[in-house]
């Protein structure tokens, strides 16, 4: 992982490849988007036909410790884990805010679900894990 996770750092798991989008591997079958912000990044899959949707649920993490990369990292792999289970193919860093509490200091990081598909109506979970399934599966 040589990206630099700021907030605006979109990661996908499936659809780079999609649409010729420049991406680098970030965490498991995680990629970061590269040069795009998600205003720009919804204009270009807009223009090909798709959605992008941003998921309004927020999640967040508290990481104990200065805020590093490698903690940024370790927030955002147990946010994944938290969202697994719900199927979406994106996610979007909305904040990483450095704190200290009687002198300890921590980290707060938040995300929320972005997800792309085709239809414009936001398919189940169920359909949603299952093409997360079919997509693992063909990358092998």
């Amino acid at each position: 992982m040589s990206q630099e996770v700021r907030v605006g750092t979109i990661l996908t798991s499936e659809w780079p490849q999609l649409f010729g989008l420049e991406s680098e591997p970030y965490s498991g079958h995680w990629s970061v988007v590269k040069a795009f912000d998600s205003l720009a990044l919804d204009r270009k899959i807009r223009a090909a036909g798709w959605n992008l949707f941003f998921i309004a649920s927020e999640v967040k993490v508290v990481c104990f410790g200065v805020q590093r990369a490698n903690r940024i990292q370790v927030a955002l792999d147990r946010i994944l884990a938290k969202l697994r289970h719900q199927g979406f193919n994106g996610l979007e860093v909305t904040g990483i805010v450095a704190k200290h509490f009687l002198g300890f200091p921590y980290t707060v990081v938040s995300a929320h679900s972005r997800h792309l598909q085709k239809s414009c109506y936001l398919d189940g979970a169920e359909v949603r894990r299952l093409s997360q399934r079919d997509a693992a599966w063909a990358r092998g």
